[in-house]
């Protein structure tokens, strides 16, 4: 095995860390506001956009979800009411005052203009930003690390999960860590007799040893910030399972350290093909704890939130017809999910066409009318202020029509 590939090897088994290759440390140091913070929530399984901001308003909605369309506001587990022709799914409810706060905004109708309906396939243009093109090596938000000035060091940008994911895949560090209460476990290098040998393997000056050397640094540092949350949160009340308590965690950690300004988080169980429910019911289970989570990272940020943009987006919607066993199938647009201190929240963004049978996507889904990456390359260049040259090598395919609507104060 060659030394390079072995290198490859030990960024698996070392839990996740991603260690760059040999043009990584040409992103330039040059001092930059790293404040501006960007956090993505993929919610694989393509979550049900018309569930989570239901138009109510049309008449056909309630038509074509007779078992699960959610009950009009002010009725028992009805939506929450946004601006008299949306409303939000109820399971959402401690999103309402980011809502009101206008701190929270929707892109209905967006999403890919790749029309595939393979979960694997349009997650992974999601990821990559290159709709239908499937070469891609890096994910877009690597790239976006590697356009913008700052310090190159693995912590600037982590991922909450199992492994790390396509969309921090390329030539500039992240590190990954796990979900839950295994954040904080040890991995194959904390052995100290494992990573006596590596450190002896590695102990050189070449640039093989330089990586090593950081990534173990950046790991040992966030293990570190781990420990001293989790002592803090075992001496006060137990947080909740599942995202809440990651949210919670992310939030400390990138209050905590100035460091890490971009963060991602996949959360899956949305492709609900039976039993979808309506107000309440599998959804609304599931929906549940996320809104929640987002309340949590909100809250829990404080003043780190006003510099701050949270992204939740999803592969592709579901059909605006429910199916026989009460659930939905893979659909086309969705809805795009944004919160922040310099969102214009308050609002739903997007050219929503309308449920009728000839506004619909080859006559059974939501039309993708906002591309994804429109949205995307807004919070790039208002929020971390991007110039248009920076945009093209984050999106090399960026369609030249821009979301029109300023999402994004700015500033």
């Amino acid at each position: 095995m060659q030394r390079r590939d072995f290198m490859q090897v030990l960024a698996v088994g070392a839990g996740g860390l991603i260690l760059p290759g040999s043009n990584a440390w040409a992103v330039t140091r040059a001092a930059s506001d790293s404040q501006r913070k960007l956090i993505v929530i993929m919610l694989r399984g393509a979550v049900d956009g018309l569930s989570v901001v239901a138009p109510y308003g049309d008449a056909n909605y309630a038509r074509l979800r007779p078992n699960i369309a959610i009950a009009r506001p002010g009725q028992e587990n009805g939506l929450l009411d946004l601006d008299g022709y949306f409303g939000m799914h109820p399971a959402l409810r401690p999103l309402q005052d980011l809502w009101q706060q206008q701190r929270l905004a929707f892109v209905h109708a967006s999403g890919s203009p790749d029309a595939t309906r393979s979960h694997f396939d349009a997650q992974d243009y999601l990821e990559s930003g290159t709709p239908g093109r499937k070469g891609t090596q890096d994910g877009w938000m690597n790239r976006l690390l590697a356009a913008l000035p700052g310090p190159a060091v693995p912590t600037r940008a982590i991922s909450i999960g199992p492994v790390m994911p396509r969309i921090l895949s390329g030539h500039v560090s992240a590190i990954n860590i796990a979900s839950g209460a295994a954040a904080g476990r040890p991995t194959l290098l904390d052995r100290p007799q494992v990573a006596g040998a590596f450190d002896q393997l590695y102990g050189g000056n070449d640039k093989y040893a330089s990586i090593y050397h950081e990534a173990q640094t950046a790991h040992k540092e966030m293990m570190s910030s781990l420990d001293e949350e989790n002592k803090v949160a075992d001496g006060g009340a137990p947080l909740p399972n599942g995202f809440p308590a990651d949210a919670a965690r992310l939030a400390s950690l990138m209050k905590n350290d100035g460091r890490i300004q971009f963060a991602f988080v996949a959360l899956g169980g949305w492709d609900t093909h039976a039993n979808q429910g309506n107000g309440t019911g599998q959804l609304a289970n599931r929906l549940a704890p996320l809104g929640q989570g987002l309340a949590t990272l909100a809250q829990r940020l404080g003043p780190v939130f006003d510099d701050t943009t949270i992204v939740a987006m999803s592969e592709f919607g579901r059909t605006a017809r429910q199916n026989g066993n009460n659930g939905t199938d893979h659909g086309h647009g969705n809805v795009m999910w944004v919160l922040g201190g310099k969102v214009a929240g308050g609002k739903v963004y997007g050219d929503w066409q309308g449920l009728g049978e000839a506004q619909l996507h080859e006559g059974r889904d939501v039309p993708v009318s906002t591309d994804f990456r429109a949205v995307l390359a807004q919070i790039s260049e208002r929020h971390l202020k991007l110039s248009d040259k920076q945009l093209q090598l984050v999106f090399p395919d960026l369609p030249p029509r821009r979301l029109a609507a300023e999402l994004i104060r700015a500033g």
